[in-house]
């Protein structure tokens, strides 16, 4: 499965030195062979989205009917937990990362508050980015504000694995010079991309549109609340864009409620939109329109969010909710959405995401039932970790 072209059956692939040396089809014989039976061969998936710092909450916050209900119990439980270094969080955030690893995640895209997870990617199989999320609505000095997360930053390991950048928490938590200086501070990183969670909720729009709704009781209540904010009169895909934000570096999560006006927005950007379907059911931002996301252009990739509002970090299981929620999407573009797409959006696709020389060998064997005619159906049916081995030494 190189997901860059058909699948090849009957194929082989050649591995030195943990890079792909050659593939191809049938004849190959050497001492070094090695007979992987009934299986398809793809490459490691991305998660383009998740949240690892959140996954000691795992069963703690019951699903909602309301986006912003379920926000407030997340920042009530997280208040409880006020040491992010105490043994429960960081054991969660292992666990995480182990549960990521055995479902065939090779790369992640990590929204933190706190950087732990930082050192513990750096010590894991994962490669991806640590994204340093910046919340501030009511900013006087933005510059400064983005300057000292920088400072932060520049303190983490960091290696040709591992790259830490900076994120855009949303349009109703952050002020429009923090949104512009973010970028301005990512723009000067050679790979650098930046995130933001967008379109969310039908309580975002309201915000962004009015100044009115859950959104602004919600600033009011925690004291961050800018009365010289004005809101935008347009959606927040137009905000962002007004702000300076959108870009090819920009990695765009949620999008339940964008217009196909927005998403064509987001495609002339070149932006990257990341779905994660199973999340918002469950947190009460809605169902994400998913057909409308391919039909759009714009380049989707896929999360699974946080283990706070999803049952698993299985990549394969949001494929399995992306069928069912858009059947006539063909096969072949969600798996390219779960490898090659979410690899290029966190810069990571000159070593990941598809299978071909000079590649990382970080690859799935995802065993195939007798009977199978549609390989790539079948990976986007459920697969779960008992299906799925690396083929790399020490990957699990």
């Amino acid at each position: 499965m190189p997901i860059a072209g058909p699948p090849i059956r009957d194929g082989w692939v050649a591995i030195e030195d943990g890079r792909i040396s050659g593939v191809g089809q049938d004849a190959k014989s050497s001492s070094d062979d090695r007979d992987l039976g009934r299986v398809a061969i793809m490459p490691g998936l991305v998660n383009a989205h998740t949240h690892l710092e959140l996954s000691h909450l795992h069963k703690c916050v019951p699903p909602s009917a309301d986006f912003v209900s379920w926000i407030r119990a997340v920042v009530a439980s997280r208040r409880r937990d006020s040491d992010p270094h105490a043994s429960r969080i960081v054991d969660g955030v292992q666990n995480g990362i182990d549960e990521a690893v055995r479902f065939g995640t090779a790369v992640v895209g990590d929204i933190s508050n706190t950087l732990v997870p930082a050192a513990l990617i750096a010590r894991s199989p994962l490669a991806g980015v640590v994204f340093y999320e910046l919340i501030r609505f009511n900013a006087p000095d933005p510059t400064g504000f983005v300057e000292q997360a920088l400072r932060e930053v520049s303190v983490l390991p960091s290696s040709d694995r591992l790259r830490i950048s900076l994120a855009a928490h949303a349009p109703y938590s952050v002020s429009p010079l923090v949104f512009r200086a973010i970028r301005e501070a990512v723009d000067g990183h050679a790979h650098g991309a930046y995130s933001v969670h967008l379109s969310e909720s039908a309580a975002e729009v309201e915000f962004i549109k009015n100044g009115s709704g859950p959104w602004r009781s919600f600033l009011e209540d925690v004291g961050a609340w800018n009365p010289e904010w004005r809101p935008h009169g347009g959606s927040p895909v137009e905000y962002v864009e007004a702000c300076g934000f959108l870009s090819a570096r920009a990695v765009v999560v949620h999008g339940v409620h964008m217009s196909s006006a927005d998403l064509t927005r987001l495609a002339t950007h070149d932006a990257t939109l990341v779905t994660c379907p199973r999340s918002n059911v469950r947190t009460g931002a809605g169902i994400p329109p998913v057909a409308r996301f391919y039909q759009s252009g714009v380049r989707v990739a896929i999360g699974t969010d946080s283990l706070a509002s999803t049952p698993d970090l299985n990549v394969f299981a949001e494929l399995a909710e992306l069928r069912q929620l858009a059947p006539a999407v063909p096969a072949s573009r969600l798996l390219e959405s779960a490898t090659r797409h979410g690899a290029r959006a966190l810069g990571f696709d000159a070593d990941y995401g598809t299978i071909g020389p000079a590649k990382r060998a970080r690859l799935l064997a995802v065993s195939v039932p007798d009977g199978t005619n549609d390989v790539e159906e079948y990976l986007v049916s459920g697969i779960q970790a008992e299906q799925v081995r690396w083929l790399d030494a020490g990957a699990g």
